[in-house]
């Protein structure tokens, strides 16, 4: 992509001097552009996926199977972010890993690709431009990270992502 000076500058969300490409535990969550609810909704805390959120579900198994270094641990597609953890291995070491961003941004061509082929819109952004990520570093951490992922869409009416949430309102805002 050619520089435009018009275009903010976002600083980088890695870690700085860590090798994304050594075996690892790591969490990653990548929203949607605008945070737009694309992908389906939340039934009763069970994500119902629509024919966007099923293309996304299987660009996220493709990683798996594309590289064979990619485990894929607890992952959930939410009506505008994904959340999960791919596990980069070290069972083929004698293949050059690529880093997680790398991951991540062939998933996010894949599955923006398909969508936007049936939506009719080419090139159309699906996702933000960058995605988080936590290092997972010990079994405790990950254990964490997965009920963190399991409960989500229990806890989606609540979520800061559901641009319908329930709010608590301050006894003090009410207005007399």
């Amino acid at each position: 992509m050619p520089y435009n000076p018009d275009r903010p500058r976002r600083s980088s969300l890695r870690l700085k001097g860590y090798d994304y490409t050594q075996p690892g535990a790591y969490f990653v969550t990548l929203c949607t552009k605008n945070r737009e609810c694309l992908f389906g909704q939340i039934v009763g805390g069970i994500v119902k996926l629509n024919e966007y959120g099923r293309i996304v579900a299987q660009s996220w198994q493709w990683l798996e199977q594309q590289y064979s270094y990619v485990e894929l641990d607890t992952w959930v597609v939410m009506p505008n972010h994904l959340h999960g953890i791919i596990i980069i291995t070290d069972t083929a070491s004698n293949i050059k890993r690529k880093p997680l961003g790398r991951l991540v941004g062939a998933f996010k061509t894949v599955s923006a690709k398909k969508i936007n082929q049936l939506r009719q819109t080419p090139g159309y952004p699906v996702w933000q431009r960058d995605f988080y990520d936590r290092i997972n570093r010990n079994d405790r951490s990950l254990e964490i990270t997965r009920q963190y992922i399991t409960e989500n869409p229990l806890k989606w009416y609540e979520d800061s992502e559901n641009p319908d949430r329930i709010q608590e309102i301050q006894f003090d805002q009410i207005p007399f």
